[in-house]
């Protein structure tokens, strides 16, 4: 998009869209960066309200704790180093005082952050400084400690340290940036002369996609599956025509374009997102390039679910997100007829369906630059999410055969865990509270950081759940907060992985719950439902589960009157009380 087209998206109407108050503190003039942002948001549904600091009052802002930051609290705060205003400073500097130019400046980033962390829960963005050549030392600068190159480079390494040691820090790769569109793209000099803007009218949507992008995480916002078609997309040529000696992959011709496409699939599905396989093709034909060609990346084990049939594809993908359970939003569709493209964005446009390029050389980049899969959080789990909606598909299957509910789930053979919060799971229990949105009671997002505090909290209670089968095992997948208040325990946040739904998992939590919380002496557990457009499917769990309502979104059960409902989930894992 333009910025004349995001400008445009101001004049529209903001209402029902999820609220986000941003702030901006930067050393550059940011009206034309700020209005991009909130132009951005429109197009994503968000309604991004955006404070604008003082014109390169950055102590002011942030040390001042009278300041606006504090006093107006924001869901996020991005401190806005320009590159260009950030090398008049360092050309000022004597040697001695460049060649701790990034040292100085990691320390000051490290104090603002360490005073906004004391006194506002916003997450912090910043930014990678773009490497520009100022012609010092040419090439040389490599070599020289106190060079613009050198130190630019090392701010830029230091900064990505600092995210690792500091959960609630994100980095915005403005530098990432600007080697995929080039330096006249990024910057220039007769608007930053006139104006103070240190960026390029051209380039402030590609920033305000990237910070977007970081914000919807925040808002568990995110794209988890990647669903690909095979003739022509995944392979040259067409596989019930060609045959398996005919189709292009591998490293000859144009089946390199095709490789580098499934190794970029491939380090998506290692990182955690889900593959799927959507094809008009014959099913034992369609598989057979992945069983048996010895130049495919991708093989039938890295994919979660496959479906090659001769139905249309808009149906094909219906049924993938029937078995997955995931949002239509969270789904990327890649394929190289237009026909097939525009059926998919006209039946679901909810799916991203990417514009490819007409030449297979450029398939890669482009999908590289359309940063289609951010994410706020990683964790171990993250890589084994393939086999376990492999797993799920078996499940699909297996529950067709059977005549009741009931007696699929006995099938099943589940079996639960319930345990209180420990360092090991962190990263999993913070990733849980940021994606879920739709098995979401009150819709807190936690970071790693509020985790572990909890943990240490004598007025909070953090368990998590595990599920297993006869199929194998589900992993983490529900969490529950508790917040003590009197003789009552509040459920500050009771999440559930979407793969497990009807299962009867929150009848086996509740049952735990009420054990330990009568453990405690409490005679009461209360709970919320906040709606959002996404959550609707637990708008009545409170009273399925058999609390009484006592206000618009309260519930509260006595723990003397629970009676345990049936499920057919063993407990073999439990805290002890």
């Amino acid at each position: 998009m333009t910025f004349n087209q995001l400008r445009k998206n101001l004049k529209k109407d903001f209402e029902g869209k999820k609220a986000v108050r941003f702030a901006l503190v930067a050393d550059s003039a940011t009206q034309l960066l700020a209005q991009a942002i909130r132009g951005y948001g429109y197009d994503v549904g968000l309604n991004i309200s955006v404070y604008q600091g003082e014109y390169d009052q950055m102590d002011l802002e942030i040390l001042n704790p009278a300041s606006s930051l504090y006093t107006d609290p924001r869901d996020a705060i991005w401190i806005f180093h320009a590159a260009h205003v950030r090398w008049l400073k360092y050309l000022k500097c004597s040697p001695a005082e460049q060649g701790t130019f990034a040292t100085d400046m990691l320390e000051q980033l490290e104090n603002y952050l360490q005073v906004i962390s004391s006194r506002s829960q916003a997450q912090v963005l910043a930014n990678t400084l773009g490497c520009l050549p100022d012609a010092i030392f040419g090439n040389y600068g490599a070599k020289v400690s106190h060079s613009w190159t050198y130190q630019i480079r090392k701010y830029n390494l230091g900064l990505m340290d600092l995210a690792q040691k500091y959960p609630n820090l994100w980095v915005v790769d403005l530098a990432a940036q600007q080697g995929q569109y080039g330096q006249e793209q990024v910057f220039d000099s007769t608007t930053y002369v006139r104006t103070s803007i240190a960026m390029s009218l051209d380039f402030l949507p590609i920033v305000a996609r990237e910070v977007v992008g970081i914000i919807r995480g925040f808002q568990g916002k995110f794209r988890k599956c990647l669903i690909l078609d095979l003739d022509n997309t995944c392979w040259g040529g067409i596989i019930g025509d060609d045959g398996m000696e005919g189709i292009q992959v591998g490293q000859l011709g144009i089946g390199k374009a095709f490789t580098e496409l499934q190794l970029w699939a491939k380090n998506l599905k290692e990182r955690g997102v889900i593959l799927a396989i959507c094809s008009k093709n014959t099913d034992h034909i369609a598989r057979e390039p992945f069983e048996k060609h010895l130049d495919m990346v991708l093989r039938l084990e890295d994919i979660s679910i496959f479906v090659a049939n001769w139905q249309n594809k808009a149906d094909n993908i219906r049924y993938i997100q029937q078995v997955l359970n995931i949002g239509f939003d969270s789904m990327v569709f890649v394929d190289d007829n237009p026909f097939e493209r525009n059926l998919v964005r006209e039946q679901l446009p909810e799916v991203v369906v990417p514009e490819m390029p007409e030449d297979p050389a450029l398939y890669t980049s482009y999908l590289r630059q359309c940063n289609l899969f951010e994410t706020v959080s990683y964790s171990n789990e993250d890589h084994k999410r393939t086999e376990k909606y492999q797993q799920e598909a078996k499940r699909v299957t297996l529950k067709q055969q059977f005549g009741s509910i009931e007696d699929y789930l006995k099938s099943l053979e589940m079996q639960g865990e319930f345990l209180p919060f420990d360092g090991f799971h962190v990263p999993r229990i913070a990733q849980l509270t940021q994606r879920s949105n739709q098995f979401n009671l009150r819709t807190q997002r936690y970071t790693e950081e509020d985790i572990r505090a909890i943990m240490t909290d004598p007025n909070r209670q953090g368990f998590y759940i595990k599920l297993a089968d006869k199929f194998g095992d589900y992993g983490l997948i529900s969490v529950l907060i508790l917040e003590r208040e009197g003789n009552s325990w509040f459920i500050d946040t009771w999440i559930m992985s979407c793969r497990v739904l009807k299962r009867d998992v929150e009848k086996f939590v509740l049952e735990q719950v009420v054990e330990w919380a009568k453990s405690t002496g409490a005679e009461q557990l209360i709970g919320e439902y906040l709606p959002t457009p996404k959550n609707g499917l637990v708008k009545e769990h409170y009273a399925n589960l058999g609390f009484s309502q006592n206000s618009d979104s309260k519930w509260t059960m006595a723990t003397g009157d629970f009676k345990s409902g049936v499920h057919y989930i063993k407990a073999e894992n439990i805290l002890v009380i």
